[in-house]
């Protein structure tokens, strides 16, 4: 008898099943390449073996240096085919921190394609080339009829790194098990179904791209891969390759609007809108809202330790009923089902307001480096260093209840100390966007010899004076909240994942925020 999809375990096996239901629906595009799930799984299959050959055996860790490819996608699949956990290397990094993403990981077979050979680092690792951007048309499908083994719930299925604070990137290995609710919960919550054209807007070192891959899989869609400039004219991609299903960061928004590019109404056709990896403002919303009036748009929320997101707000149809929170943003929402979470307060007991903890079953098992667990776990029992459990993840972020629902308010570690008050910036950015010449608004630290830590503060929009800024701060905020130093900028910096890359404005603003345009 075979296992229901609720009972198997694993994105391969996921994808394996819809091959088998539906071998010629259309499972990836990617350019002008479309691709059917029988085809994309002969791939898989045949580099699953090159693989495995490559490694002399079942490999460690294979990483995976490829662009947003049908090699990057094939890759995927056949690295969890071949049984080992996948390591996606970002071909724009540093061949060194590639090398030390490998090391900490454990890879020992690298599949690159024609873009990420300048990107390989130096290792004793096998490699699977793919240069040819077609290489997959000379190549003739394998036989998929033998199955794998199942994996086991506890094998990692893949790795990704995040920022450490210590200068060295993060290893969070998330297992199969982290995925088994996960995934089925969300295909059943957007009604990904055959006929379903989800976007793939997000690097495959970002986890929302696992979002994107194994729920499109997993329900039998068409997984829709954009052209970097593609991604800045959303609607014009969304109505030409008919997507049914766009998730993105909200910077998206910003960025497309900028360029005149999300007209009222020329997203008709689209049915789900979903954005995370940024806090959500009303304005972007409601502009998005506007571009895509039957669609519905959700906020969601997760750190890549809770498996991509673990929250989620629904806006309603109604503009006029969208909530207002104290920083301008939209909720997060509530909590899946199959999940639990508290708010830590400064004094350690459960609060209305503070540090969002969270665990069950999309919780990870810790990171790679047993030491970088020190304090990122709510003890209920024992002292261990591998985390246990029940023990609840602290997610560094700063949340509240709003009528029911979960309101993000920034990050622990951005609160700043002036004048001994204690300040969120995310607040100040909030009434900054209330200025009409403002769009987007960021607010940073630095540090001054004789006021000491000050705020700065950079924009986008419509330069206008300074002191006009200041002033329509000052009717909205004490004293010790109004920006120091108000700079404009055409654009904000994004780092590779899409988002705004505050560490850079950090440095601009200590800079001068005045000259951060020329940075």
């Amino acid at each position: 008898m075979n296992a229901s999809p609720e009972q198997e375990v694993g994105i391969y096996s996921w994808f394996r099943r819809t091959a088998r239901r539906y071998p010629d629906l259309t499972a990836l595009e990617v350019g002008n390449a479309r691709i059917s799930y029988a085809v994309l799984d002969g791939l898989a299959v045949r580099l699953a073996t090159e693989i495995v050959n490559a490694a002399g055996g079942k490999p460690t860790a294979v990483g995976l240096c490829c662009s947003r490819s049908v090699a990057a996608y094939a890759g995927y699949l056949a690295a969890m085919r071949s049984g080992a956990p996948v390591v996606p290397l970002n071909p724009a990094n540093p061949p060194a921190r590639n090398g030390t993403i490998c090391a900490a990981a454990g890879v020992d077979v690298i599949v690159v394609d024609g873009t990420g050979g300048g990107a390989l680092p130096r290792t004793s690792a096998a490699t699977v080339r793919l240069s040819d951007q077609d290489w997959w048309r000379h190549v003739t499908p394998a036989d998929t009829s033998g199955a794998p083994p199942a994996p086991d719930p506890a094998e990692v299925a893949y790795i990704l790194f995040t920022s450490g604070s210590t200068g060295r990137p993060k290893g969070v290995p998330i297992q199969h098990a982290q995925l088994a609710d996960y995934v089925p919960y969300c295909a059943r919550r957007y009604a990904v179904a055959p006929g379903s054209r989800l976007s793939q807007t997000f690097d495959l070192t970002f986890d929302p791209s696992v979002f994107d891959m194994a729920v499109t899989w997993y329900g039998g869609g068409a997984l829709v891969v954009p052209r970097p400039e593609e991604i800045l004219t959303p609607a014009r991609f969304v109505e030409e390759r008919r997507i049914s299903h766009w998730f993105s960061v909200p910077s998206v928004i910003s960025l497309a609007g900028r360029l005149r590019g999300l007209r009222p109404a020329s997203m008709p056709n689209l049915r789900w809108s979903l954005f995370a990896g940024e806090r959500l403002t009303r304005e972007q919303a409601r502009e998005w809202a506007a571009a895509a009036p039957g669609s519905t748009i959700e906020n969601l929320y997760g750190p890549t330790e809770l498996t991509v997101t673990c929250t989620g707000y629904r806006l309603p149809a109604d503009v006029g009923q969208w909530p207002r929170t104290p920083n301008g943003t939209l909720p997060i929402g509530r909590l899946y089902p199959h999940l639990e979470a508290v708010l830590l307060g400064e004094d350690g007991e459960w609060a209305r307001k503070g540090e969002l903890c969270v665990r069950g079953s999309q919780r990870f098992a810790g990171y790679l480096d047993p030491a970088d667990n020190r304090h990122r776990f709510v003890r209920t029992r024992g002292s261990t260093s591998v985390p246990t459990e029940t023990d609840w993840y602290r997610t560094g972020d700063l949340v509240c209840w709003q009528d029911g629902e979960l309101v993000h308010l920034g990050r622990i570690d951005d609160q700043v100390k002036i004048s001994g008050h204690r300040v969120e910036p995310d607040e100040i950015e909030s009434v900054l966007r209330q200025h009409p010449a403002v769009h987007e608004a960021v607010v940073v630290p630095a540090d001054d010899e004789t006021a000491g830590t000050v705020l700065n503060a950079l924009y986008t929009g419509s330069p206008v004076p300074e002191q006009a800024l200041m002033a329509h701060c000052r009717e909205q905020l004490p004293p010790y909240m109004v920006p120091a130093q108000v700079g404009y900028m055409a654009e904000l910096p994004l780092n590779t994942n899409g988002k705004i890359d505050r560490s850079r404005l950090r440095k601009l603003a200590a800079d001068d925020p005045r000259r951060a345009r020329s940075g």
